[in-house]
């Protein structure tokens, strides 16, 4: 996923480019010309830089001396856009280090293509980085100075690993966070983390791989949930030649044989069969395991990081999980308590995830006002710290403000005022019988409120809500995953 920073002037252009963009998953942050562009390029780190070349009080070749000329150590991929009429002007640009042009009307194939491209490069100039500044740590170590820039390393590092937002403050989850380090020394320790849907238990899952140091060993995650169970001890064991039709000829390598060396993520282990659970159990006990089809036995010293937000002791007393599993599990088990439960963290991960959403939507908010805080601390959260995001993310999407006010939590009950006035702007979704507001909003967003409030609906039970919205639940379960990766 590529993070590109989108320029042109014409809007219904940009707006176009930035959606397809989206669609391919990956982040867009717009800009209507080259001035606004270099502030944005100030504050983050993008990987590509779309821009016309013709806009006002800056123009794309203008733009592309700036970037050039930079004294920053990441330097993003320029990409051009030019008329028919401008091509000896789009070489020079290619001259002066701009990655490559294209042609308006835009070809979304060659759009594509250079995307791809881009995406190769820029793997390769940041893996170089990445491994020049561990020599350059290395080599500075002995001096006074390495803190520092020990101290910038671990943020990108940080950043890469997908542990960059983690948020601390109460003591309760100080605590879970030195029971993952604990863990974190220990691989030879399975791991079970409980809690509710959207605590951050893949987080918590990263933290006991990762923990404070540079770990250079895979994290290959398995959601059990998505997978149809002929499909998942395939996918966990691999399998080989000819275990069945359709398999590949040379047979497949599962997820065990990718996290060689490093940690399998099982997430939403209460929902595998219990007719597969005695292998997994084998692979715990035994650390070895067959392939699907295969009579060789295999074996393993990938670590097993388990998670799930069902009541798994009572799974047990159902006969729904495995009771020797379960113990094997409980060796080294963390909880993560509900959001509800710890409303100490409620303020500073809302006032974290503004900062943050701010400056990628490039809106003014700063702080939260009292009125909006005490709301926000009242509510329930069934959500969890997943919903808390989504709550501060459509308020900065909706609305452009130095201080969050409660008019700005319209997806919350209550807010803008007292109970009639909160009611107001709520009502029941039907099939056709409702109507659309005058400004724009996040599809996106919607679609996550719905299924937020459809979870909700059924206590968190991803069976019940699937059927209600018409969806399977490996469809369900796929929407959960991409709107955890985001949180």
């Amino acid at each position: 996923m590529l993070n590109i920073l989108l320029v042109d002037d014409e809007q219904m252009s940009r707006c176009y480019l930035a959606e397809f963009l989206q669609k391919m998953d990956h982040q867009v942050v717009e800009a209507a010309d080259g001035v606004e562009a270099l502030a944005f390029l100030v504050a983050d780190d993008f990987h590509l830089v779309l821009t016309d070349i013709r806009m006002p009080r800056m123009s794309g070749l203008e733009l592309l001396q700036q970037i050039r000329s930079g004294q920053g150590e990441q330097k993003p991929d320029v990409v051009l856009f030019t008329g028919y009429s401008e091509v000896e002007t789009a070489v020079e640009a290619l001259r002066a280090g701009a990655y490559d042009y294209l042609l308006k009307p835009i070809n979304i194939k060659e759009l594509v293509s250079v995307i791809e491209r881009v995406t190769e490069h820029q793997a390769l100039i940041r893996e170089n980085a990445v491994l020049t500044s561990r020599f350059e740590v290395a080599v500075a170590a002995a001096t006074a100075g390495t803190r520092q820039e020990l101290s910038h390393l671990k943020k990108a590092y940080s950043r890469q690993i997908g542990l960059d937002q983690v948020g601390v403050f109460s003591a309760t989850m100080k605590a879970v966070f030195a029971q993952a380090v604990k863990l974190h020394r220990d691989r030879s320790i399975p791991v079970l983390i409980e809690g509710e849907t959207g605590t951050g238990k893949e987080l918590i899952a990263r933290w006991v791989h990762y923990g404070e140091e540079m770990v250079v060993a895979p994290f290959v995650d398995l959601n059990c949930a998505a997978l149809a169970p002929n499909i998942f001890e395939s996918e966990l064991f691999g399998y080989e030649p000819g275990a069945f039709t359709g398999g590949l000829p040379k047979g497949q390598k599962g997820k065990l044989d990718l996290a060689a060396g490093g940690t399998l993520f099982l997430d939403e282990v209460a929902e595998i069969p219990v007719s597969l659970q005695a292998k997994l159990l084998r692979v715990l006990q035994e650390k070895e395991f067959f392939r699907v089809g295969g009579l060789k036995k295999y074996r393993t010293d990938a670590r097993i990081i388990c998670a799930t937000n069902a009541n798994i002791e009572k799974r047990v007393a159902l006969g729904e999980f495995r009771r020797d599993l379960y113990y094997r599990l409980n060796v080294g088990r963390i909880y993560i308590p509900p959001l509800r439960q710890r409303r100490d963290d409620i303020i500073p991960l809302a006032e974290m995830f503004l900062r943050q959403l701010a400056r990628e939507k490039a809106k003014g908010f700063r702080r939260i006002s009292p009125a909006a805080a005490a709301m926000l601390v009242a509510h329930g959260w069934p959500g969890n710290v997943r919903e808390l995001k989504n709550v501060i993310d459509w308020a900065v999407l909706m609305a452009d403000d130095v201080e969050l006010k409660p008019a700005h939590l319209g997806i919350l009950p209550g807010a803008g005022g007292g109970p009639d006035q909160a009611r107001a702007g709520w009502f029941v979704l039907g099939d056709d019988n409702f109507s659309l507001p005058d400004t724009n909003f996040s599809l996106v967003a919607l679609n996550q409120a719905v299924i937020k409030k459809a979870l909700q609906k059924h206590d968190g039970n991803k069976t019940r809500t699937a059927k209600y919205l018409g969806l399977s639940l490996r469809s369900l379960s796929y929407r959960l995953q991409k709107m955890d990766d985001k949180t």
